[in-house]
Order: structure tokens, then C-alpha cells, then sequence
């Protein structure tokens, strides 16, 4: 049996189930553990499901609303968050920002800042930077992706091959200790993947809300994190994980 007719079998098993382990896995396909094993571990890959112990479980995918819908969840949560990455950043800097609703809330608190120069693939960024003509504003070109104001494709990839910045405050659809960061939309991977690889520092901006939610894409491993910032109720065992893998937390 091919191993895309196995894995389609053990979706279509987990669809009914919600989990499985992998002896049962195994005596349901008549394969041998290890294939169940790397089956399971090829479908954790591309967000199909999640790994646990002795098996597996569905992915409940939530569709990510537009931005304009987002705008108003979890305000309080991410005005915090927004001022705490504000802080991380020094004068004379250049930085990353990318679109979403909790990067944009560092932007009021980088008025005071110095020769300060962001560089951004979000056309709500750049437009709420236009106030602030003491900061150097960089916009990278590339196909609109109406729901999110962000630039992307081939265009913004050639752009970010002259750039190299100290961080990037990158926002996130969800984040798993084990499993990365993930995001919904497959269009947008190789874009997100280069923006965040152009800078020495991924500082990741995600309220609590986003532990545990898994998209359709792996975006990068959780150790590629250098910094996390997000509120104070985030899971505390996530929390602890987290910092053991040398990622540093803040709760705000």
C-alpha cells in the first residue's frame, strides 16, 4: 500500500475517532509499527494531526477570519503585548514588523524611538507608520493578499534578499511547543519563511488564544523562536516547555 492510501486511511480513521493509537493503527492497515510511526510523523509535518503519546490526534482547524474581524478580539491583551515588543526595540535599529492584529499594536509606542527603520510586508503597517514621518518606513512589494494587507510571492522574496535586520516581530495563527508555528494559508509559506529567516532574532507576538491551535502549514520549529511575548493567561505547562527549549517567555 502507497503511502499516500495509508495516510488518507488513517485521516479518514481519525475523522470518526478524533484519536488513535498506533497498535491499533497498525492492525487496521496490516502495516508494521514503524511505518504507522513515520506515517504519523510525516502527517505532524504538514499539520494533518498531532502527535501524542502512543498515537495521534485530529487537527481541528479554525479558518482565520480577516484581519478587520480580528481587530477587535483580545484588545487588552494585545496592547500589552504590543508595548512590551515596543521595548525590545533600540534606537537607531532596523526591524521587521509583520501584519496582524497584535504586531500593529507596537506601533504608537515606537514614536519615541530614534532612527528607528522598519521594514514590513503589510500595507496596515505601513499606513499607520505614515504618521510617524521621523521613522523610516522600508514597504516590500508582492501580490496583495486582501484579507490580511500583506504583500507576498516572488516579488517580496527577490526584495528581502538585500535585507538583513536584528529582529523581526512576527505575528502568528498558532503555536504549539512541540509542534512550531503554524499558519493557514499555504500561499504565504515560503513568503513567511524567508521574511523570518532575514533577521539574527524571531520575536514571536501571540496571545494565549493561539497555544495549541495548529493550521494546514508548519511554518518553522518552536527552537527558532528567540523570544515569545504574550499574556498571562497562557498555558503554564506550555510555558515551561517553552522556556526549557531556551526560548525566552514573556507574560504581560
Amino acid at each position: 500500500m502507497l503511502s499516500q492510501q495509508r495516510q488518507k486511511l488513517i485521516l479518514d480513521y481519525l475523522r470518526t475517532h478524533k484519536t488513535a493509537q498506533v497498535q491499533q493503527l497498525s492492525d487496521i492497515l496490516g502495516i508494521s509499527l514503524s511505518t504507522v510511526r513515520r506515517d504519523l510523523s510525516d502527517m505532524e509535518e504538514i499539520g494533518s494531526l498531532r502527535r501524542v503519546h502512543g498515537g495521534a490526534m485530529l487537527v481541528q482547524v479554525v479558518p482565520e477570519s480577516p484581519i478587520l474581524q480580528r481587530s477587535d478580539e483580545y484588545i487588552e491583551e494585545k496592547q500589552r503585548i504590543g508595548q512590551a515588543a515596543a521595548q525590545m526595540v533600540n534606537d537607531g535599529e532596523t526591524i521587521i514588523i509583520t501584519g496582524g492584529t497584535t504586531a500593529e499594536m507596537m506601533l504608537p509606542y515606537l514614536a519615541e524611538k530614534s532612527n528607528l527603520t522598519v521594514v514590513t510586508n503589510a500595507l496596515n503597517i505601513a499606513w499607520k507608520l505614515a504618521q510617524h514621518t521621523q521613522i523610516n518606513v522600508v514597504v516590500l512589494g508582492g501580490y496583495l493578499r486582501h484579507s490580511e494587507y500583506t504583500l507576498l510571492g516572488h516579488l517580496t522574496i527577490e526584495a528581502l534578499k538585500d535585507i538583513h535586520v536584528s529582529k523581526i516581530f512576527h505575528g502568528i495563527y498558532g503555536l504549539d511547543s512541540e509542534g512550531g508555528l503554524f499558519g493557514t494559508y499555504i500561499q504565504e509559506v515560503q513568503t513567511d519563511r524567508v521574511i523570518i529567516n532575514a533577521a539574527e532574532q524571531l520575536i514571536i507576538l501571540a496571545d494565549s488564544s493561539k497555544f495549541g491551535r495548529t493550521g494546514a502549514v508548519r511554518l518553522v520549529p518552536i527552537e527558532q523562536v528567540s523570544t515569545l511575548i504574550t499574556d498571562n493567561a497562557a498555558p503554564i505547562d506550555e510555558i515551561a516547555v517553552l522556556r526549557e527549549k531556551g526560548i525566552t517567555v514573556l507574560l504581560v
